[in-house]
């Protein structure tokens, strides 16, 4: 049995160097990263980016043969073959400022509308789903509602949803998903809030844990139904890592709410924390868990190299799946060359960049995210592994068609040495320093 072994070396900034090798007979128990294939965990449903506001108005800027290569570098299988997608419910920080669908104080939604999204966002979403080899599934958040709707009477800064506009808010959402469906938008997810304990200069809007499990029960989940909206999966919090296990817990303290809810998504602003996922899981285990948003913030990070920032990106998305997470969704697809643009100069990169010359550029991060969207196909299961050391990263999953993918990431300055090992089958490796590498076996 042969193996693919794809390689991205930092060094080299090069993408998926493709060689085979054999697998064979092995004695070798010293230095071994095992697969047990038979020990299956969490089913994956896949990996996207999101279109925000800021990607599309980039998207739309460049001329059709760069926007083909934007679409094709994502959403192809000769891409990194994405299969999910981040859409913002009106305006987000990244884009042009402030907006919503309807007039300012429009209670009962009569002049709800979509037309904004309909010049460059919607024409960029449109463009993912008809290259795209498999369905493409859509999550949606807001960032806050209308001013008028919040005690703050602003849209930024934090503040309430006022008691008497959660039944209008509650139709907003069915309002966005009914529109994006009748254009051919599959929307499947929905969170509440996105960040609902964090009080930004841009739109944002918080809520307790209470606050947002009566939410849910009393005017979310009951206008979804109303609907017919009913296959469309409620997901809480969308927020750090670091809080998920205590919030869900707390929201789930409201009455019903339990029963109305598919899952937690999270974001990796404050740390690792994937032994919050790991709590979610194990108490919950019926709610998936999805990675929503994570981007290198210019604030934090602006003198990060590449190498940095794709690593990050490696040991972020390892960490997840090997806690449970079932989707991966990285922040903007696609940035101009300051990283934006943003309404309140929140800049931050992204894996495709525009370079201020009219074409694009695939930073480091992008190569290294598809060494797990390319290879870990929609409907994979994560399967257990051991391995001797703790200097490389390693993660595994065995495919639909039976196929497994093994990923491991060397963040070190020095080589690793390893042997690959199914049973008593293995595949000798050399991983060099600050490189990921995926290895492909065949169903046996």
């Amino acid at each position: 049995m042969k193996a693919t072994i794809i390689t991205t070396d930092a060094a080299k900034g090069r993408f998926w160097e493709e060689a085979t090798a054999e697998v064979s007979e092995t004695g070798e128990c010293m230095q071994v990263i095992n697969l047990f294939p038979e020990i299956k965990e969490q089913q994956i449903e896949g990996f996207g980016g999101a279109f925000t506001e800021a990607a599309a108005h980039n998207y739309a800027r460049l001329n059709a043969r760069e926007q083909a290569a934007v679409i094709a570098g994502y959403y192809t299988p000769e891409g990194l073959n994405y299969n999910l997608g981040r859409i913002p419910i009106h305006s987000s920080d990244f884009g042009l400022g402030n907006y919503t669908y309807i007039d300012e104080g429009d209670k009962e939604l009569a002049t709800f509308s979509v037309e904004r999204d309909e010049k460059e966002i919607l024409p960029m979403i449109g463009a993912a789903i008809q290259a795209a080899d498999d369905t493409v599934e859509f999550i949606c958040a807001p960032w806050s509602p209308p001013a008028f709707m919040k005690d703050n009477h602003q849209m930024n800064n934090g503040g309430h949803l006022l008691p008497e506009y959660m039944e209008s808010w509650a139709q907003y959402y069915v309002r966005f998903i009914k529109a994006y469906r009748q254009r051919g938008v599959a929307i499947r997810y929905l969170t509440v809030q996105n960040e609902p304990q964090a009080t930004q200069t841009w739109d944002s809007c918080i809520y307790s844990a209470v606050e947002e499990g009566e939410f849910v029960v009393r005017f979310l989940a009951p206008a979804l139904k109303r609907a017919g909206l009913d296959d469309i999966e409620i997901f809480l919090w969308d927020h750090n890592k670091e809080a998920a296990y205590q919030r869900v817990r707390d929201t789930f303290a409201v009455d019903g709410c339990r029963e109305e809810v598919s899952g937690v998504a999270v974001h990796w602003y404050t740390g690792d924390h994937f032994g919050a996922i790991s709590a979610v899981r194990a108490v919950y285990p019926e709610m998936k868990v999805f990675f929503t948003e994570g981007c290198v913030e210019y604030s934090r990070f602006a003198d990060s190299g590449e190498v940095q920032k794709a690593e990050m990106y490696a040991h972020d998305i390892l960490g997840n799946l090997a806690a449970g997470c079932s989707a991966i969704v990285d922040w903007n697809l696609l940035l101009d060359e300051k990283g934006g643009p943003n309404h309140v100069g929140n800049f931050c990169a992204a894996p495709m960049m525009c370079d201020g010359q009219g074409g694009v550029e695939k930073r480091l991060s992008y190569y290294y995210i598809g060494h797990f969207s390319r290879y870990i196909k929609r409907g994979a299961r994560r399967i257990m592994t051991s391995s001797y050391t703790d200097k490389v990263e390693n993660i595994a999953f065995i495919n639909p068609d039976g196929s497994r993918v093994a990923i491991i990431c060397n963040r070190s300055d020095h080589e690793v040495t390893a042997t690959l090992r199914e049973e008593t089958k293995g595949l000798p490796l050399q991983i060099k320093p600050h490189t990921i590498m995926t290895i492909a076996l065949p169903n046996s």
